[in-house]
């Protein structure tokens, strides 16, 4: 008879009371233990995985505008650059995932199963990708025109009914950075000063210091001037749309990011911030236009809108639905003449004399502004206008949760760049949907 692997304790045996204070044994874990795990990227994610369809998506787009600027090509020197379609994936599933820095991308690609797939080894920095996401917005802006120009050919997207509302988003720069005409010129002084100062410490002793931190300091100081002077080019137009001499001397230009203006935001305070124009497609909410301003309110920018629908598309909407900010009468003459024959419905603002008929043309409208007044008051009008906020405030509120509630970078050019990836991304899903619903059985 073999003996048992464990020893058996006897059938009775008296109580040893002293064990019951004794420490219980457990397996505690060891985290400096190497493993070593053949696991290949393609396995980490499922079929269906959102980093699946950002690629799938990013393959079909043209990049060739951006191979076209890669200097290492065949048959000659140069160290292989990082494949666009990589970047442009990363930002876009990024934008997704509500992540917005370049340092957490450049993390991710380490930590993160989905960000590692999409790498796919390829090795990324925070300075490729912070260069990448504000460097082509020229290519951004088409893929936005062609990605939109595809689902119309597909009969997805209609484009007849518009939706159009701005978004304001703080900007990177403090309230304490806005100063006034005496001191700006102060401030450029100083900083042409130092910059003066710092290429004479170099021609006197150019090992005084580290060349790298030398050029740092020098690079430093030339980006200061350069802000603090573009500040002080930008006071003028910020002097011309004060009223009075008193008000033009109270004038500010912030000196971290010049084009920034203070603005009125949703809470009711005043920050420095940007404003971006969405304009979707109330049927599908894909959004067809985009534009970034540095002004406070949204009066004047429906023109430019339906000038921009028009360029992209060949196409105005025959509808354009936008909250009372917009509605200027010289707006709604200019959208409403026979060439363009755009509808817009906006709502009309409460008269101050109560005797008034709210909805009834007044003396001095032309036709297109009596038209819309008398056409607001209709319960069909007003039903087709509820969908301005089912549209257009449901695409801003989405942007808010992906991360759109401050820019990172500084400049009207960079803002829209980030503004386009943001409309990418949501109509990237928004087509996938599209395309899912236009594919069921009916």
């Amino acid at each position: 008879m073999t003996a048992p692997l464990f020893p058996l304790a006897p059938a009775e045996v008296a109580r040893d009371d002293s064990l019951s204070a004794a420490a219980p044994r457990v397996q505690r874990p060891n985290r400096a233990q190497l493993e070593f795990r053949p696991v290949d990227l393609e396995s980490l994610l499922p079929a269906d995985h959102r980093a699946r369809i950002v690629w799938e998506f990013v393959e079909g787009l043209d990049l060739s505008a951006l191979y076209a600027e890669i200097r290492a090509v065949e048959g000659s020197a140069g160290r292989p650059a990082i494949d666009p379609a990589i970047l442009m994936a990363l930002w876009l599933y990024a934008t997704l995932d509500a992540v917005g820095s370049a340092r957490a991308i450049e993390r991710l690609c380490e930590q993160h199963d989905a960000y590692r797939w999409i790498a796919g080894g390829v090795s990324v920095n925070y300075h490729t990708l912070a260069d990448f996401r504000v460097e082509h917005v020229e290519v951004l802006d088409r893929l936005l025109t062609t990605s939109v120009a595809t689902l119309m050919a597909e009969g997805l997207v209609e484009l007849t009914r518009v939706a159009q509302d701005g978004i304001r988003v703080r900007a990177s720069a403090g309230a304490a950075s806005f100063r006034r005409r005496e001191r700006l010129e102060t401030c450029l002084a100083d900083a042409t000063a130092q910059v003066e100062a710092l290429k004479q410490e170099v021609h006197d002793d150019p090992g005084a210091t580290a060349r790298r931190q030398e050029a740092a300091r020098h690079r430093a100081a030339r980006e200061r001037q350069e802000r603090v002077a573009k500040a002080l080019a930008q006071l003028p137009e910020i002097e011309a749309k004060k009223r009075g001499a008193a008000a033009q001397a109270q004038a500010r230009a912030s000196t971290t990011d010049p084009e920034a203006r203070v603005m009125k935001m949703a809470d009711g305070g005043f920050r420095p911030a940007f404003n971006g124009e969405f304009a979707t497609d109330t049927g599908t909410q894909i959004i067809v236009g985009v534009d970034a301003t540095n002004a406070g309110s949204d009066l004047g920018e429906l023109v430019p809108m339906v000038e921009q629908l028009d360029g992209r598309y060949g196409q105005v909407p025959a509808d354009m639905l936008v909250d009372g900010g917009f509605a200027s009468h010289e707006a709604i003459e200019q959208v409403s003449v026979p060439e363009i024959g755009c509808t817009v419905y906006a709502p009309v603002p409460k008269p101050k004399d109560p005797t008034r008929e709210r909805y009834h043309a007044c003396p001095g409208d032309s036709a297109a502004v009596g038209a819309w007044r008398e056409r607001m008051g209709t319960a069909e009008a007003q039903a087709i206008y509820k969908e301005r906020a089912a549209t257009a405030e449901c695409v801003n509120a989405l942007a808010r949760n992906r991360g759109l509630r401050q820019f990172l970078v500084r400049g009207l050019p960079k803002v829209k760049a980030v503004l386009l990836w943001f409309a990418l991304a949501h109509n990237l899903m928004r087509s996938v949907a599209l395309r899912s619903t236009a594919a069921a059985p009916a």
